[in-house]
């Protein structure tokens, strides 16, 4: 009778991903950066939730879990508007402390101008401001936006006047990016007067 041998069969293949597992805030960043775009493009009304998840990787259940509610999301959106805006006011600061030739309030609105750049970010702030007949959308943006008031009246020492004015050219920075003339050579004489008159040296 011949005798049947049995081969030992090779060790299994792993097939999960040797790759670390993503922490929590990881993903919440993840979720955060499509949400931010979601948010600008269609508003707070408009996006959705389950898209948002799909596009980031997760579940919606998962979703929620982090961030609770949708509107716990678009706000955490608008606070990503403000820190960035801040964090590219600090930026503009530290490069007037650097070059005596170029004031706060010159190399703040070179900083926002860049900043305004940002995938995004300009839709919505927009989108932040039109959602403000909501209470608790109003006053996370009130927050926000006076916080960075604050900071550059802090750091200028402007007067009411030259305080208003610098804020005011900012605003016309952003309706000017939403008309697409605020970068490069728009061929509209204008435009390029009214980015020339935001983005001169202001005094204090």
């Amino acid at each position: 009778m011949q005798r049947v041998t049995t081969a030992t069969p090779p060790a299994a293949t792993a097939t999960r991903s040797d790759a670390p597992r993503k922490s929590a805030d990881e993903r919440r960043d993840e979720i955060l950066d499509v949400a931010f775009l979601a948010f600008g493009t269609h508003g707070y009304e408009g996006a959705s939730t389950e898209h948002i998840a799909r596009a980031a990787g997760v579940s919606q259940p998962y979703l929620f879990r982090l961030f609770g509610t949708k509107k716990q999301l678009f706000l955490a959106a608008v606070e990503r508007v403000h820190a960035l805006t801040g964090a590219a006011l600090e930026e503009g600061l530290a490069h007037a402390e650097r070059d005596a030739d170029r004031g706060p309030f010159e190399a703040m609105g070179h900083a926002y101008k860049a900043v305004m750049a940002t995938p995004g970010l300009l839709r919505m702030q927009m989108q932040a401001l039109a959602a403000c007949s909501d209470p608790d959308v109003r006053a996370v943006v009130q927050e926000g936006f006076g916080r960075i008031v604050d900071r550059i009246g802090l750091s200028t020492g402007a007067s009411s006047d030259d305080l208003a004015g610098f804020v005011a050219r900012g605003m016309l920075l952003n309706v000017l990016a939403a008309m697409d003339v605020l970068y490069g050579d728009s061929g509209l004489p204008w435009a390029e007067r009214l980015k020339e008159g935001c983005l001169q040296t202001a005094t204090v």
